[in-house]
Order: structure tokens, then sequence, then C-alpha cells
């Protein structure tokens, strides 16, 4: 069963290629990389065209025969909306809905960290009335990432997650930062809330193979 992976950035390819091996092994992977999107993203409102964008790689997707799509970039949804609503009821996954749904399921006062501004311009629609963002940048963390540099990546994550401390549950928004989970655990002396391996569970169930 082909399920494609849509990227915007590279550092997003490891982490949920880790968690399919890990949760799916039998899934057969189709990777496609756009790291043009964050860039051309920037901060606040969606550039015209990028709706576009995101169908063109949906639709080249399920031309290759993918029965499944799974976007690991969370500061596009209503691009990923998009691509959903069109292609129905192909499941079409946001990075983050599982998480959401865990966050939620935790508390009512919920901290999200990210380290791209994007994230959390749009992320903070995808959770349900009545509960309570606490956001926080991750400053520089992601071109600490982009550069290689994950020490510093890692060390600006765990500085930023230590403002979370007094939530009910701390999600980190982003496929990149799954790396930094176990680091921000140790620091704060609790589990945190990641998006790859809730996006597979939700995808494989979803899709029922045998």
């Amino acid at each position: 069963m082909r399920i494609a992976l849509i990227h915007a950035g590279a550092v997003s390819i490891p982490p949920i290629e880790a968690a399919f091996a890990r949760d799916w092994p039998g899934a057969v992977l189709m990777n496609l990389l756009d790291d043009s999107l964050f860039s051309d993203r920037g901060e606040g409102a969606l550039p015209e065209g990028m709706i576009a964008r995101f169908l063109a790689l949906a639709r080249y997707a399920v031309g290759t025969g993918a029965r499944g799509i799974l976007f690991t970039c969370s500061a596009f949804g209503p691009c990923i909306e998009a691509c959903a609503a069109e292609l129905a009821p192909l499941p079409v996954l946001k990075p983050n809905e599982a998480m959401v749904a865990a966050a939620c399921a935790a508390g009512s006062r919920i901290g999200l960290l990210a380290t791209f501004p994007g994230t959390l311009a749009t992320m903070p629609a995808e959770f349900p009335p009545g509960v309570t963002l606490v956001p926080r940048l991750a400053e520089g963390a992601f071109e600490a990432l982009l550069a290689g540099d994950v020490a510093t990546h890692d060390r600006l994550v765990v500085a930023a997650a230590r403002d979370l401390a007094d939530c009910d549950a701390i999600a980190l928004a982003q496929f990149s930062l799954s790396r930094a989970a176990p680091a921000v655990e140790q620091a704060l002396g609790r589990a945190v809330l990641t998006t790859p391996g809730s996006a597979v569970a939700r995808l494989r169930a979803l899709l029922n193979p045998p």
C-alpha cells in the first residue's frame, strides 16, 4: 500500500520514516519534497497561489497510485484542508490531527511549541473551542537544525519548553521537533506529545490494512 508523504522541509523526512518503520513497516512510502514552500510561506497570511501548489503535489501523488497522503508541514493548514476536500474519500491528513486530539484529552491548557513562526499562525485553528493555548516559539532552533547543529536546536527547544511547564500538556507542533522530545521530557520530568507516531497510527486505522 503506497502512502505519499509530502514535505516542505527535508528535516521532516527522518522522523516520519522512523515512525513508519516502527509502527507500520509494511507501508510503501513515497516522499515528495518542495523545500521552497517554507521560504515562500513567510509569516502571517498564506501567499496567493500556495493552495494551488499543494493541490498540484497532492494530485501528482494520487496519480502515482497513493492510497493515502500525509502532509508533514504544519504551517499550511488551509492548503491541506483544500486537498482533503478535493480528494475525499481518500485519506489526506494534516500532520497534527491525532496529536491535537491527544492533547485535548489531557487537559484544557495546552502548551504549543514550534520553531517556525508560520506554524503558530495557522495551527491554533486546529484546536477546538474551549482550549487555552499557550504558544511558544523556540527562536533560532529551526535555523540551527537546517544548518545541521542539532545540539543547539535541542537546547533552544528545551529552553522554550520550560515556559510551558504549568500546562496540562505540551505539544511539539512540527515533525522536526520530535527529535528533541527526549531532551524536553528529561528537562521537565514529564511526557510531551509529538506528531509522527500519532499520525502513522491514525492513517493506518483509516486505511485498515491487513
